[in-house]
């Protein structure tokens, strides 16, 4: 049965194919957040991004994609999102049992650029089709002095993926270009990261938890009056820009860090009006049943326990 809340998310998206609804209705009734309009979804594309070593080296069962299926099941995940090749290594085995995500495009920590960041197509609709997956995912670099050429892709497999009722994921992370590190998580640099996604067509949308760094004069200028002082606050600023919190907005884990602190950053997800967490390395570097219960931990928060 839909539920007042994923009726109210799904009515948001206007002029969808059949499809498409249908396919996010799976990820948003899946798993123990199932109905709740949250979600809690297991990325594992840090192999590929940052090398198997410091991706697995932490907890060696995380070298077998089978692991990460086993802990998006057992912990009740809204979805597992990953590049092909660990979505295929898994595919027959758990058929069925988890909504998946084809992550389209990736990067890796051996190239160097900076200002030119940019990612490789590394798969493709007619994948996510024959997987059977829910969603495929594209990451953006807005700020990147490539950043024009990613828009034009992302905007072709948004297209491609519309036409075959699957949805879209859109990582849109600023980075490269004269983008100051601090710049990279800035407040109004990832609004503006969120809202780019929304206007190229991202059905859901996945953005770094924000600072209160300001990048932008302009943008400082006109949210002087704004209150922003705490992450909660910060959130519901991103959330704004998505459309009004017509799009689904999750945020990332980012960096490796304490329990607690992954705790605090899903209240302060919870409190600004954020659909949810993507969370990877706070829990796939952990043993199995702390993973799980790390997981369930979190779905507790945004189930409101």
């Amino acid at each position: 049965m839909t539920t007042a809340a994923v009726k109210t998310i799904l009515d948001h998206y206007e002029g969808e194919p059949p499809g498409v609804k249908a396919n996010l209705y799976r990820i948003l009734t899946a798993g123990r957040l199932g109905g709740t309009g949250k979600l809690v979804i297991l990325p594992v594309d840090q192999g590929f991004e940052h090398g198997p070593a410091r991706s697995f080296a932490m907890n060696t069962d995380a070298y077998d994609p089978h692991y990460h299926y086993r802990l998006a099941i057992e912990a009740g995940c809204s979805a597992y999102a990953a590049p092909l090749g660990s979505l295929a290594a898994g595919a027959d085995t758990f058929a069925g049992q988890v909504p998946t995500i084809l992550k389209y495009n990736s990067a890796n920590a051996l190239d160097s650029r900076r200002r030119d960041a940019n990612q490789a197509v590394t798969a493709s609709v007619p994948d996510a089709l024959r997987l059977g997956c829910a969603a495929v995912g594209f990451t953006i670099y807005p700020g990147s002095d490539n950043q024009y050429e990613m828009f034009e892709e992302v905007r072709d497999m948004i297209a491609q993926a519309r036409a075959v009722g699957i949805p879209s994921v859109v990582w849109s992370y600023p980075r490269g270009g004269t983008l100051s590190e601090a710049g990279e998580t800035a407040m109004d640099v990832i609004g503006c990261a969120a809202h780019m996604a929304c206007l190229l067509g991202a059905h859901v949308v996945k953005v770094k938890l924000p600072s209160a760094h300001l990048e932008q004069p302009a943008a400082a200028k006109v949210l002087a009056g704004v209150d922003l002082t705490t992450q909660a606050a910060r959130v519901a600023e991103v959330v704004r820009s998505a459309f009004a919190g017509r799009r689904i907005v999750v945020f990332s884990g980012g960096a490796a860090k304490g329990a607690d602190a992954v705790y605090d950053d899903a209240r302060a997800i919870l409190a600004g009006g954020g659909h949810g967490s993507i969370i990877g390395r706070n829990s796939f570097q952990r043993p199995l049943p702390d993973a799980v219960a790390m997981l369930q931990k979190i779905m507790d928060i945004y189930r409101g326990a």
